[in-house]
């Protein structure tokens, strides 16, 4: 770790963990809004407002990582992140009781809208759009998921790898109109 962030005061990490959480909450409120999920962008992670998470991720705050990753690599889970995975269904973490439930299409949507929004948050001006399909292959999230989550999970971020975003999420929009309509028919 480097000396500034050790350093850091603790009033220093609130307003820096704040300033995170409100741009990464609006990055994923302006994707949802591309894919027509308005409500849930609305939404998105408001439990990291809760006193359970904002002050563990205040007290573990980085800058360059989620708090949650550094608090887990460095005493063997994260508090914060136990509560989060609980109560938001956009993290397969959330669909995972014994096996892997296969994730309702919105809340897989709002998965990708996560990923990419933090993909652009963390890695600032790294970010390309193959961003959050590497940082998925890297991750164990595969061996987790419900299968036919984890094909269309990687299927969606190679597509944006190759055509975009805005591509994706135009036809992402689409589909959750499609999968609305089948719904309440």
């Amino acid at each position: 770790m480097n000396e500034n962030k050790k350093e850091m005061s603790i009033t220093v990490k609130f307003f820096k963990h704040l300033r995170t959480v409100d741009a990464h909450r609006f990055a994923v409120m302006k994707n949802c809004f591309k894919c027509g999920l308005y409500y849930q962008g609305l939404t998105h992670d408001l439990s990291k407002y809760s006193p359970q998470e904002f002050w563990e991720s205040v007290k573990y705050f980085q800058g360059d990582c989620s708090p949650y990753r550094y608090e887990r690599a460095h005493f063997g889970y994260a508090a914060g992140w136990l509560h989060h995975k609980g109560r938001n269904k956009h993290h397969w973490e959330y669909w995972y009781d014994d096996k892997p439930l296969e994730m309702p299409f919105n809340y897989f949507v709002e998965m990708i809208c996560d990923r990419i929004g933090a993909c652009r948050i963390y890695e600032k001006e790294n970010y390309t759009k193959e961003s959050a399909l590497n940082y998925y292959l890297a991750s164990i999230d595969r061996q987790f998921l419900h299968p036919a989550t984890a094909k269309m999970l990687e299927d969606v971020l190679r597509d944006i790898s190759v055509r975009g975003e805005d591509a994706v999420f135009s036809d992402l929009k689409i589909q959750i109109k499609e999968w609305r309509r089948k719904k309440t028919v």
